[in-house]
């Protein structure tokens, strides 16, 4: 087992930072370390690099510069999303009402939950279909008078589906919702652009496009009325206080650069290798199942449950080979339930425990997947004889 390379297949939990990205960001750390809502060079420096930064992000998304601020990533964007618009102003006017869906990931989940035991609010959570697709007519259905808010993420992070965004959008707009979209898996892996889509509201992490961690952004679409989630000063036009992370934003914009750059090349490139992985392990494994929709996903996740095992049991056997993937989503690991996902594509609890995900990214090659796919069916057999529900 020594022989074996180390060899990261999950990009999805967190992507290691691109050489480009950290010279980017080291002279913020020692030399142009000054705070950037200072008046004095030092200030003003840094000022215009944040400044950069955001046309950066601004373009990976087709937003309007002003629209973007920054936060310390996808958890605290999707809270601001949903908690300032939705216990704000439009609480206010009388709409207590969210509309969100199953396969969320936990901040979008947790803070509907925690708003409707303690602010009042009501919410309907949406059903999925057997691949993790939203049916918009369901959705149509659900609208009522008093709906704030409708957040449905862009792309799923277990099972990478990607959702019709813009016709749900279009749906919510007619009866006068607003439209926030966790696009956290989306970014950098598929286009985006806000003007086409259609959203109100857009949240992203630098860290799963190989920005670092701590930082991200939400865009706010001009005219939308958002209460501030952190108080203190007048930051991000006095909506979002704290002194800026001025090294992970200046981070974060380059990674949006260069996402956008090789957007087409790259998405090619991680679906040729997903479609490889795939194609031999069904080949070389019985009873096992491809999650999430064949066609409308993003090009880097493959996730697929496997009869008879257990999917912790598999990753710790690819671990001693240096092989690293998830069973899931990265915020839910130590939990003994099975994938909420999987569970919502309608799954059984038994199925879903036996679920791996392997996400690609830019450093994945031909020779990682090749690996994968000569180890993972010895792996496979031998646990599935040591099964005592395992009856193949």
């Amino acid at each position: 087992m020594s022989d074996y390379r180390q060899i990261y297949l999950d990009n999805a939990a967190t992507t290691r930072v691109s050489p480009e990205v950290f010279e980017a960001m080291k002279p913020f750390f020692a030399e142009e370390y000054g705070n950037s809502s200072t008046l004095y060079r030092q200030g003003r420096e840094a000022a215009k690099a944040v400044a950069t930064a955001r046309e950066q992000v601004a373009g990976l998304i087709n937003a309007n510069v002003p629209e973007i601020y920054f936060t310390s990533g996808g958890t605290e964007s999707d809270n601001w999303a949903v908690k300032g618009l939705v216990c704000g102003e439009r609480c206010g006017a009388g709409r207590k009402h969210v509309i969100t869906s199953a396969i969320e990931h936990h901040a979008v989940l947790e803070t509907v939950r925690f708003m409707e035991r303690h602010m009042g609010c009501v919410a309907t959570v949406l059903p999925v279909d057997e691949y993790g697709l939203v049916d918009p007519q369901t959705l149509r259905d659900s609208l009522r008078d008093d709906t704030a808010l409708v957040s449905i993420m862009a792309a799923n992070n277990e099972v990478g589906t990607v959702e019709p965004i813009r016709e749900l959008a279009e749906i919510a707009h007619d009866r006068g919702a607003l439209f926030h979209t966790d696009a956290v898996q989306a970014a950098g892996k598929i286009p985006l652009d806000v003007r086409e889509l259609g959203v109100d509201l857009l949240s992203l992490s630098g860290h799963k496009f190989h920005a670092p961690k701590g930082i991200g952004a939400l865009y706010v679409r001009k005219g939308v009325r958002l209460g501030s989630f952190m108080h203190g000063g007048m930051q991000e036009n006095n909506r979002r206080a704290g002194t800026l992370n001025n090294h992970g934003i200046v981070g974060l914009g380059k990674a949006a650069e260069l996402a956008k750059k090789s957007l087409g090349a790259e998405t090619g490139r991680q679906r040729a290798l997903v479609e490889d992985l795939w194609k031999k392990l069904s080949a070389a494994i019985p009873e096992i199942r491809r999650n999430g929709h064949p066609e409308k996903r993003v090009p880097n996740i493959l996730s697929v449950c496997l009869e008879g095992v257990e999917g912790e049991a598999i990753l710790l056997r690819l671990d001693m080979y240096g092989i690293m993937v998830s069973s899931g989503s990265a915020c839910t690991t130590g939990s003994l339930d099975p994938s909420h996902v999987l569970l919502a594509l309608g799954l059984p609890a038994e199925k879903a425990h036996g679920s791996v995900r392997f996400s690609l990214g830019q450093e994945s090659a031909q020779e990682d997947i090749d690996k994968v796919a000569e180890v993972l069916p010895k792996v496979v057999s031998v646990l599935r004889e040591m099964s005592p529900t395992w009856n193949g």
